[in-house]
């Protein structure tokens, strides 16, 4: 789901203030860059200095005196320039790199705590935006577009200095340009900060769907709607052209206006400064340098408030996404005994049989206006099998969701052995549970590294006894490098049957006390079905087995067997209980047995 942002909150000081804390570890560089910056900026307003001294002297005075001194110390200036420079630049390179690095660490780290809440509500178009292209707007800024502000703004207010010093009534008529340039700017502002929101959540969700059009790559194909995908893309495309270019129409009229103004004030020079060229030539040029050089000042300048007012919005939207808080958190004093995902205590991990109570839970989703489960009771001894069954999308996956703590109930409690799952971390019970999916997903890497996701420390003996188990071991054999076969992204090298029994054998490499199989076999074919049938009755003794399932005979022997309708369990007891009652489970049941009859008639 693409979330839409509607509306922006007005940052005072354009969003600078958020960055502070992000930006503490690199005060000295920053400011080792704003003085190198500004001691730079300081030499280049004294250059017209030493040109005026020389014309006037050494030229209008017709002589040579003092000339190696001069040149001396005009040499050491500008070594000076360029060794400031050189260290400027030099540091706006590195905070850009190193801040980049750093915002994109905490944003990826901070998305590693959230629920699942967050992921539902947000595309993964949008969320690549904020880690990618707010954090590269945001290094940019803070650390070329500070330098460079600092050096145009102390050669702006340094060489209005000067010329107020020598001749004020000249200085005045170049300066006066300037409350016209505030002009603009506050004309311009408010347009260009809204069309700028319009472009950067275009860009998202061009973002979004091209992640989409990529990953789903197979149904677009096998519903052979290229057509659609493309003209829905390149609605998206032009929409976004035409938004940049009105953007662009806007900026290049503001530039251009600027320019004008700029101009205006090396027109004036050049006509009242005429009175000065009979007798003081230097004078003269000088203000000429100043009014030539303050043109590319003042543009950087606006080009600075510019960035300001557009980065404003990267701002905004990396720190809100880095204030985000998950709705499944750990209290402090659990996070001082057990430790967090990325620093565990576990040495203070209590052992976990595996007994599970639901104690009158009421749950509604974050973003739902009606409670899936009311008042709901269940306990689930250690050693039971449950099944939770029903028809696709009628909501069979939300005890699976609370149990696993993805979610938190909106009331009363989750038990695991007898206590609140809330005393405990979350790492705790994700550690004793092994999780199967209905689309597996493996990592880029070899087989081997991905199953060492499930246990680390597991032995190549362990590994090979894990995909014995699932009868994955002959996938393994027949592979190239055997363990040691590359997957490819996604393990889109393998098939969905062989990644199935690879992330089975992964989940039972961590000795789960908990079995959650969300539909395991929904995606496979019958021989690859059967393998996994065959493997879960010799796993799911001895471990709590929570088995989603959509093909109900495969869960006729389940110690219980909960049926879900439009969110709500309507139905449970054991299949033959649940047949003798005739109901919806019933129905399902005969329907699917008269279904799968046909299907093996006409085969």
């Amino acid at each position: 789901m693409e979330k839409t942002e509607t509306k922006h909150t007005s940052l005072p000081f354009f969003g600078l203030l958020r960055l502070k804390p992000y930006l503490k570890k690199y005060r000295s560089s920053l400011f080792l860059m704003v003085f190198c910056g500004f001691w730079g900026s300081a030499m280049d307003v004294a250059i017209p200095l030493f040109q005026r001294y020389a014309l006037n002297h050494f030229v209008g005075g017709m002589t040579l005196r003092n000339l190696p001194v001069f040149i001396l110390i005009y040499f050491a200036a500008v070594l000076f320039t360029g060794a400031t420079n050189y260290v400027a630049c030099k540091m706006a390179l590195t905070i850009e790199v190193s801040v980049n690095r750093d915002l994109r660490g905490r944003a990826f780290s901070h998305l590693q705590t959230l629920s699942f809440s967050y992921y539902n509500q947000n595309s993964v178009g949008y969320i690549h935006a904020r880690v990618m292209s707010d954090t590269a707007r945001i290094g940019s800024l803070v650390s070329w577009s500070l330098m460079d502000s600092v050096w145009h703004g102390a050669y702006l207010v340094g060489a209005i200095a000067v010329m107020f010093s020598i001749n004020a009534k000249l200085a005045l008529l170049v300066v006066s340009v300037i409350p016209i340039l505030a002009l603009l700017f506050s004309f311009f502002n408010r347009r260009l900060t809204k069309l700028n929101h319009e472009v950067r959540e275009i860009n998202s969700r061009i973002t979004g769907n091209f992640n989409e059009g990529i990953t789903g790559a197979k149904t677009v194909k096998s519903l052979t709607i290229e057509k659609k995908i493309i003209d829905n893309f390149r609605a998206d495309t032009a929409l976004y052209k035409k938004k940049s270019v009105h953007a662009s129409a806007i900026r290049g009229l503001f530039s251009a206006t600027m320019h004008f103004a700029s101009s205006l004030a090396l027109a004036l020079v050049l006509w009242r400064g005429g009175y000065l060229a009979a007798d003081e030539v230097g004078t003269f040029s000088l203000f000429v340098s100043y009014a030539q050089g303050m043109m590319e000042p003042v543009m950087w300048l606006v080009d600075a408030i510019y960035d300001l007012v557009t980065t404003r919005v990267n701002i905004e939207r990396l720190t809100d996404l880095l204030a985000v808080r998950s709705d499944v958190t750990d209290t402090p004093e659990v996070i001082e005994k057990y430790g967090d995902c990325f620093n565990p205590k576990r040495e203070n991990f209590e052992p976990i049989r595996g007994d599970i109570e639901f104690r009158d839970v009421t749950f509604r989703y974050p973003d739902g206006e009606v409670n899936v489960l009311s008042h709901f009771n269940l306990k689930i001894p250690f050693g039971s099998e449950i099944a939770i069954v029903g028809e696709t999308g009628a909501g069979k996956s939300t005890l699976v969701n609370l149990v696993c703590r993805f979610y938190e109930p909106t009331e009363g409690k989750l038990l695991i052995d007898g206590r609140d799952a809330r005393e405990h971390s979350q790492l705790w019970l994700h550690s004793a549970i092994g999780y199967v999916l209905q689309t597996p997903h493996l990592f880029s890497g070899t087989v081997r590294e991905n199953l060492l996701y499930g246990n680390p420390n597991a032995t190549d003996a362990q590994i090979m006894e894990a995909l014995r188990t699932v009868s994955a071991d002959e996938i393994v054999s027949k592979l190239d490098k055997g363990l040691d076969t590359d997957v490819g992204e996604g393990g889109n090298l393998l098939s969905t049957g062989e990644k199935q029994l690879l992330s089975f054998a992964r989940a039972l490499l961590c000795d789960p006390r908990i079995l959650i199989l969300d539909e395991a076999t929904a995606s496979v074919d019958s021989l690859t079905e059967q393998k996994i049938q065959n493997a879960m009755e010799k796993v799911i003794k001895g471990r709590t087995a929570l088995v989603i399932a959509h093909r109900l005979s495969t869960v006729k022997n389940a110690d219980l067997i909960l049926v879900v309708r439009d969110g709500q369990i309507i139905e449970r007891g054991t299949h033959k209980e649940l047949l003798a009652a005739k109901g919806y489970y019933h129905a399902l049941y005969t329907r699917q047995y008269e279904k799968e009859k046909t299907e093996e008639l006409l085969a």
